[in-house]
């Protein structure tokens, strides 16, 4: 039988993590929490529950540095499931289902379907609506023609990984602001692995950023994107699938009859759109100024 262990990363969790361990302790895996000296009551929550756990500094917590770190913990572990701690399971079928890609022996890595949080705003209900559609799929290095970058799309949101695929690319890179997970899925398919959406695997995770959250945001990704140019350079530029997400929003505001919501939906997506062209271009910017832009300014310290 295959082992399977899961990670939770967490940092001040204590609105969410006790919900996400009483759904979790009834499904068969091994549960690792990493934990960034959580100064609330995470901790005594955690420690309420039968799960593993390792605290280490908030200082050298790492969006890839920290899933490697947990990834080698679990060396007995033939899959990893990786979770946010503010995403929770849809169902007690969450679990299993985004295991069963891996059936396919070429599957290195699966992401679920992130449904929006009942509270979420209209703008965070469309983007996960557009992110993840109600149809699975698997891709391959060659649907890169077709897809573009999306083709390398994957969420540590809620994702699991075959650990021989995780291991042949060298785990996750250190260092990074963020999109570790579209790294290793990057990586993955050049690899020649396959990375597959199963939308029966759900979660509920949403965010609900506001203007300035969002630019802070797409800063970083305009940061990870310029660092990490390779990405762009054999899977296509983010661009494209920018205008179709304008569409797509416009769309569905209409739909929803929400026309007036129109003109704040384009001042966000051109806050987006700066945002993104600024990060990408960070290195002509004062440290000063990148610090205020960035979402994860101790990133830069």
């Amino acid at each position: 039988m295959k082992k399977v262990s899961l990670i939770i990363p967490t940092l001040n969790a204590q609105d969410s993590i006790g919900k996400l361990l009483e759904h979790l302790t009834s499904q068969e895996v091994d549960i690792l929490i990493i934990d960034s000296s959580s100064d609330d009551g995470t901790m005594d929550i955690i420690k309420s529950y039968n799960v593993d756990y390792l605290v280490i500094p908030k200082e050298k917590f790492d969006h890839g540095g920290t899933r490697t770190l947990g990834a080698k913990q679990c060396h007995e572990a033939d899959f990893l499931i990786y979770l946010t701690q503010d995403a929770l399971p849809y169902d007690n079928q969450s679990i299993h289902n985004i295991l069963k890609p891996f059936e396919d022996a070429k599957v290195g890595a699966v992401y679920g379907r992130q449904i929006a949080n009942l509270d979420e705003t209209i703008f965070g209900e469309h983007l996960r609506l557009f992110n993840y559609k109600p149809m699975s799929y698997v891709r391959s290095y060659e649907d890169r023609e077709q897809y573009g970058i999306k083709t390398a799309f994957l969420s540590n949101s809620f994702s699991a990984y075959r650990v021989t695929a995780l291991q042949e690319i060298g785990y996750f890179k250190k260092r990074l602001i963020l999109g570790e997970d579209m790294y290793a899925g990057a990586k993955m398919l050049q690899n020649g692995y396959k990375i597959a959406y199963n939308c029966d695997a759900k979660v509920y995770h949403s965010h609900g950023y506001s203007i300035t959250q969002e630019f802070k945001r797409y800063f970083d990704i305009g940061v990870f994107h310029r660092n990490e140019k390779w990405i762009l350079d054999d899977f296509g530029k983010a661009e494209g699938e920018g205008i179709a997400f304008v569409k797509s929003e416009l769309n569905y505001l209409a739909k929803k009859r929400k026309i007036y919501l129109i003109p704040i939906a384009i001042i966000r997506t051109g806050a987006k759109y700066l945002a993104y062209k600024l990060g990408y271009y960070h290195n002509h910017l004062p440290k000063y100024w990148i610090q205020k832009m960035s979402m994860h300014r101790r990133w830069w310290l």
